[in-house]
Order: structure tokens, then sequence, then C-alpha cells
């Protein structure tokens, strides 16, 4: 008869050796990947911080410009020389500052709802150590 290997217990080991290592390699690429999603996340948020300024800026200094336009063109049909510039451009002074309130809103609610998923994502992540 044939001698069963003497090696009989090391398969298993070697398999569970593998299957470990495994894990950790994936483990450790999960953590790599949420590594460079942050650090990438960090050089856009400057730069996303600037479009959102400019963004706002624009609004309002627009409503506030086509405010002015618009009364001083009521003004040249009209003859009523500061008044309809004064009335209409403090109409879109008070229209920039709506539209730069509403701006902002949206822009808090967009940032509110994905940040909360991704601190619960790094809670998962980090009680698999």
């Amino acid at each position: 008869m044939a001698k069963p290997p003497e090696n009989h217990g090391k398969p298993d080991s070697a398999s569970e050796a593998t299957r470990d290592l495994a894990s950790r390699i994936a483990s450790a690429k999960r953590e790599r990947a949420l590594a460079d999603n942050r650090s990438a996340g960090g050089n856009s948020g400057s730069s996303e911080g600037l479009g959102r300024g400019m963004r706002i800026g624009t609004e309002f200094v627009a409503a506030v410009i086509v405010g002015a336009v618009i009364g001083y063109l009521i003004d040249l049909g009209l003859g009523t020389s500061p008044w309809g510039l004064l009335i209409v451009m403090m109409m879109g002074f008070a229209a920039g500052i709506l539209n730069v309130t509403r701006v902002v809103a949206e822009m808090n609610a967009a940032t509110a709802a994905p940040s909360e998923p991704a601190k619960g994502s790094d809670q998962d992540a980090g009680s698999g150590h």
C-alpha cells in the first residue's frame, strides 16, 4: 500500500495562510484607496471653494449691474433722472442678496448629504483591524 503523505496538515495551514495573506492584501488596498481619495479630495477642496466663491460673487455683482442698467434705461425713457436708477439698482441689490442666500443654501445641502455616508464608511474601514 502507498504511504499517506507526512505533510497532510501542511496544505490546510498553507491555504489558511494564503487566505489570511489575501485578506490582508485586500484590506491594505482598501485603506490605500481611501487614503488616495482623501488626499485627492483635499486638493480639489481648495479649488472647489474658489469656484464657489467666484459663483457667489458673480451672482451678486450681476444682479446689481442688471438692476443698474434697467434703472438707467427707465431713466432715459421716462426722464426720471436718478430715481429709476437708484430704485431699480436697490431692487437688484436685494435680488443679489436673495440669489447669494439661495446658492449658499443649495451648496450647504449638497455638501452635507455626501459627507454623512463617508463618515460611516471610515468607521467601517477602521473596525476591520
